[in-house]
């Protein structure tokens, strides 16, 4: 039996003073706090791309040395375009909304395009590694979901910044809440309900 053959690839990401990117609960304001999600993913986002992309005009810091206070300043700047809500950012137009016209107020002309949760899973398996292989991370909306393991995860936004693929089997990288982990993309995609979240794919 030959070996079972492994794809990996992984985006390039940024420390905080030891987290993995920005964490929600590090904002002064309580709603923020609850529900800052849409902007952290955000923030991530505009950070990757002024890194790695060559898209400096997205973040009003300092990039060579990133702190959690300038992060946080970040936020709030960040807050007009993705506020806290009651229902959440609970769709892909609410983000590509605000997320959008953060871009276009610094000048960016990058396409924000909706892939629905509706799309079946090697559709979207196709998308991830079109994205992934282009050094684009990806916004990820879940909403509820049927299996406790998801709890963590459930009425969230958060980045998909690689994927592994190995024996069959297809995992994604999420990051959030200051940290990364590997999941299973079939548990995160196939949630159980009819209304889904889905991706928010970046376009050049």
């Amino acid at each position: 039996m030959g070996e079972q053959q492994v794809t990996q690839k992984e985006l390039p990401y940024f420390d905080l003073e030891g987290a993995y990117g920005g964490w929600q609960v590090w904002f002064p304001e309580r709603w923020m706090r609850i529900g800052g999600c849409a902007a952290v993913t955000a923030c991530d986002v505009s950070i990757y791309l002024a890194l790695y992309r060559g898209l400096p005009q997205l973040y009003p810091f300092d990039l060579q040395h990133l702190t959690r206070a300038d992060y946080v300043r970040f936020g709030m700047m960040m807050k007009p375009y993705l506020r806290p809500r009651y229902m959440g950012v609970d769709k892909l137009s609410l983000f590509i909304e605000g997320f959008g016209g953060y871009l276009y107020d610094r000048g960016v002309t990058l396409s924000l395009v909706p892939w629905e949760g509706e799309h079946e899973e090697a559709a979207t398996v196709r998308q991830i590694r079109r994205q992934i292989d282009a050094g684009l991370p990806i916004p990820c909306l879940l909403l509820r979901h049927q299996a406790p393991a998801m709890q963590d995860y459930t009425w969230h936004w958060f980045l998909l910044t690689g994927y592994l693929s190995c024996g069959g089997q297809f995992f994604v990288k999420v990051v959030t809440y200051g940290s990364w982990r590997w999941l299973d993309f079939h548990l995160l995609w196939q949630t159980g309900y009819t209304r889904k979240g889905g991706l928010v794919l970046l376009r050049d």
